[in-house]
């Protein structure tokens, strides 16, 4: 406890310490090096405090979404836009469309569950993002100069994406089909610099600004749209 805020500590063979707040509720990680005692640690926080605390107030008043129902008029979010959800009950194969520019209609069988209508909206997100990546990931190969041999796409509770350098392989967060289409676009950047650099030092934010200049306005933009009730549980 550094100042009335819990601090979670990592200790890693890094030579700089790194310090972040993260949603949903502004989690203080400190990732420390070896040679670093306790007590350097602690003062490292505290001339971060003013810091610290302004940024797990935004995460702590930050909007979130009720506990979704998936009846007719909730909101749901797409690319950043809100929708109001039209429940269809029929026979046949589940479905998602949209229809105009404010209603998501979902079609599924009169028996549907609430987990199970949800479930169909969450496969609909899925499909979306694994169309949406590909053309991304194309034209950012060759810009980061980097190749992805395997990419895949999950439920994560803490994280946007993440990143093995050492395989190649990234994963994204399945929330992001909800957010901005840059969004999506800055959190992929984000992970195929992780293959040039596997830690948030000063050279992963040169390249960063390097290849994406306007990534912190999109960073914001992550946590516009309201958290979603199901995901940042923890």
């Amino acid at each position: 406890m550094v100042g009335g805020v819990r601090v979670e500590i990592i200790r890693k063979d890094i030579k700089n310490l790194h310090l972040g707040v993260y949603p949903p509720s502004g989690r203080v990680r400190v990732a420390a090096p070896l040679v670093l005692d306790d007590e350097a640690v602690r003062l490292a926080v505290v001339e971060k405090l003013a810091w610290i605390k302004r940024h797990k107030t935004k995460f702590e008043n930050q909007p979130r979404q009720s506990q979704r129902e998936m009846i007719n008029g909730e909101s749901h979010y797409y690319l950043g836009r809100r929708y109001r959800l039209r429940v269809h009950e029929r026979p046949g194969f589940s479905k998602v469309s949209i229809r105009g520019v404010s209603v998501l209609e979902l079609h599924v069988r009169p028996e549907a569950s609430p987990a199970q209508r949800e479930m169909v909206l969450l496969n609909w997100y899925r499909k979306q993002l694994k169309l949406l990546i590909p053309p991304l990931l194309d034209k950012w190969h060759g810009i980061i100069d980097v190749a992805v041999p395997w990419w895949g796409i999950k439920k994560m509770r803490t994280k946007w994406g993440s990143c093995s350098p050492q395989a190649g392989r990234i994963w994204l967060n399945l929330e992001l089909a909800k957010r901005p289409p840059m969004c999506l676009e800055y959190v992929l950047v984000h992970e195929l610099v992780h293959l040039h650099e596997r830690l948030h030092n000063e050279r992963f934010m040169t390249l960063m600004d390097q290849f994406m200049p306007q990534w912190r306005q999109y960073r914001d933009l992550l946590n516009e749209v309201p958290l979603g009730h199901e995901h940042w549980n923890y």
